[in-house]
């Protein structure tokens, strides 16, 4: 009865006759082929074509013209393993199977070739190696109009410099500059951001920046294939559909993230004392600030306690009108 198994090698998929068979010659293990076959007069031919489930199992192992049987205990506990490690193995290409059953429904998810009346290629593509510098070059150097970055933490790579070097020539042409970082720029990299504000580009901050990207124009977009922070491989669009969803993504990003003027009059705190005036000017709570740059509430309120002790205030109202009456706002 299925699921009711009378014994351990019918559990293991065993018919009856093979498992008698084994039975049978257990007790002969050791013997010749032929002296086996004799036993189960069998000829030995026929005798190893009826051990092959059992040999297969490795219940049975035939070596040397002898017929070995292994102690039961230990054949089945290594077949028992050798199941487990292969619904480990099925588990695992089952479990890629369902994360791939999206992108074949999404394949098939246009229209049939007859129903069509003109089918173009999209304009970009998925590509991997040359140099990521010279690339960026010779993009920014044949488009036109703004130049928008999402910047999680390409400030931190060498090449930073070559690539303020080659922007601050485009800016120098009256092309502008914008770029988000996410709050850990101002203490981990302040004289990256000083040197972008220098050239006239325009930064705000969010708490978090979720990938690599860049756009130039309406016509160049760039973001790393999947979405994060590598360079290899990356998508390029130049499709103009695409390349605008791309933008107004980053406009939606922009109008969230705070400005840092601060950072633009080449003045960086690690504290972002100006941020923290303008914020508390705002009416911004402390959970908001916070959220803004990422840090902890606690962070917020002991560097929102410092200044208003700097400034000889009791309250956030007076902080902001003495910041003005100093002129730090």
């Amino acid at each position: 009865m299925p699921g009711d198994p009378s014994s351990v090698l019918v559990a293991l998929g065993l018919e009856r006759r093979a498992e008698q068979l084994y039975f049978r010659v257990a007790p002969v293990s050791g013997h010749t082929v032929a002296g086996v076959a004799q036993v189960v007069q069998a000829r030995p031919d026929q005798l190893l074509r009826d051990l092959a489930p059992l040999i297969e199992r490795g219940l049975v192992v035939v070596a040397d013209d002898r017929v070995v049987v292994p102690s039961l205990a230990e054949a089945v506990s290594e077949l028992v393993l050798r199941e487990a490690r292969t619904a480990a193995s099925s588990a695992g290409k089952l479990a890629e199977l369902s994360l791939a059953v999206p992108h074949l429904v999404a394949a098939a998810a246009r229209p049939e070739r007859h129903h069509v009346s003109d089918v173009q290629p999209l304009d970009g593509e998925l590509s991997s190696g040359g140099d990521p510098f010279e690339l960026l070059q010779v993009m920014m150097r044949t488009s036109r109009g703004d130049m928008l970055w999402l910047r999680p933490d390409a400030w931190a790579m060498p090449r930073e410099s070559r690539v303020s070097e080659m922007l601050g020539e485009a800016m120098s042409t009256g092309r502008r500059s914008r770029a988000i970082y996410p709050a850990r720029a101002l203490t981990e990299a302040p004289d990256a951001l000083r040197v972008r504000a220098s050239l006239g580009e325009q930064v705000r901050i969010l708490s978090e920046v979720p990938t690599r990207m860049f756009i130039f124009g309406d016509t160049h977009a760039v973001l790393p294939e999947p979405i994060g922070f590598t360079d290899d491989p990356r998508v390029h669009v130049r499709q103009r559909s695409i390349v605008a969803a791309l933008t107004m993504w980053f406009e939606s990003l922009w109008a969230r993230a705070a400005p840092m003027r601060e950072v633009e009059a080449g003045k960086v705190s690690p504290d972002g004392r100006q941020f923290l005036l303008e914020q508390l000017m705002a009416g911004s709570t402390d959970e908001v600030i916070a959220r803004k740059l990422g840090i902890g509430l606690r962070t917020v309120r002991r560097r929102v306690a410092a200044l208003m002790t700097e400034l000889g205030v009791d309250t956030r109202f007076q902080a902001g009108v003495e910041a003005v009456r100093r002129g730090w706002l």
